[in-house]
Parts: structure tokens; C-alpha cells; sequence
């Protein structure tokens, strides 16, 4: 199914200027959000990082909590985001030996007034980013690969799942 347009640019005021859009006529309910990523890589990086044997530490462990503490900061990282009272946080790393690589997955909760997809897109993303960074001495050449939301639940627009890409 096509994406619905939008009516109209709700970050533009009625002069075209950036604005945060004032949510505070909107009711509070529960809200998720799911995103996912992959990081290419080859079969040597990929031993190096889930045996724990990479010479920056824990790839797994960092990741994770890079991606928890992303999510908590999404609205100091991205215009117009407002701060939200996370109220969980759960980033998911999945060595793959076929393609070679992690696939990264984060699902995020609120009871709140607005929805947290950026809050998993940005939790995906610096999990992703942090996975480089600790193995990157060994592979530059390393691909973040198809970053998306996959799922997201709550508020005015109701529940939302992508079209499986397989």
C-alpha cells in the first residue's frame, strides 16, 4: 500500500518557518517503534566481533549501549524532536554468517504524546555507526545497510508495518 500524502508540512508555519509542532492538545498513549539496520562485513571481522576478540573491546556490548544511549538523546540530535520520557529501550545485535555481517534491531517505548520512530531509527543508527568504529583498524570497507523502520505502533495515524523486503 502507497504511503498516504501528507495534508501539510507540520515543522512550517503558516510563513514557512521552522517550528516544533505543539503536541499538547494531542492525547498520551502508548507508542513503539521498531527499526533495523545491517553492517556488512567480512567473515574475519565478523569472528573478531562475536568472539570478543577485537582489540577495542566488546563490539556487542558497546553497540548496545551506544544505541540505548542514541535513542535517549534522538531530540538533541534532530531539528525540532521533542524530548521524550523513554520508558524502554531494547537494542537487538544478530551475527549472520550468510551475508557475513550484525543485523541491528531497536524497538522503543513511550506513553506519550508523540511517537518514537526517530528515537529507533537513531538507536539503529549509532548501534550500527559504533560497530564501525571498533572495527574499523581491521575493515574500512564495512557497509551500513537498510536502515528503515520496520514497525510502529500508537497515536493519531493507528499501526504501521513495512511491506517484508524478501
Amino acid at each position: 500500500m502507497p504511503p498516504k500524502p501528507a495534508s501539510k508540512l507540520t515543522h512550517l508555519d503558516a510563513k514557512g518557518a521552522a517550528h516544533m509542532v505543539d503536541v499538547s492538545g494531542k492525547a498520551v498513549t502508548a507508542r513503539t517503534a521498531t527499526a533495523r539496520g545491517f553492517v556488512a562485513m567480512s567473515a574475519g571481522t565478523l569472528a573478531l566481533a562475536t568472539t570478543g576478540t577485537a582489540k577495542k573491546g566488546d563490539v556487542l556490548a558497546a553497540a548496545r549501549i551506544a544505541g540505548i544511549m542514541a535513542a535517549k538523546k534522538t531530540h538533541e540530535l534532530i531539528p525540532l524532536c521533542h524530548p521524550l520520557a523513554i520508558t524502554k529501550v531494547t537494542v537487538d545485535l544478530e551475527p549472520q554468517s550468510k551475508p557475513p555481517g550484525i543485523a541491528v534491531a531497536a524497538t522503543v517505548r513511550v506513553s506519550g504524546q508523540t511517537g518514537v520512530e526517530m528515537e529507533a531509527l537513531t538507536a539503529v543508527s549509532v548501534a550500527c555507526l559504533t560497530i564501525y568504529d571498533m572495527l574499523k583498524a581491521v575493515e574500512k570497507g564495512m557497509r551500513i545497510d537498510d536502515i528503515r523502520l520496520v514497525e510502529k505502533t500508537g497515536g493519531k495515524s493507528g499501526d504501521w508495518r513495512a511491506e517484508d523486503r524478501t
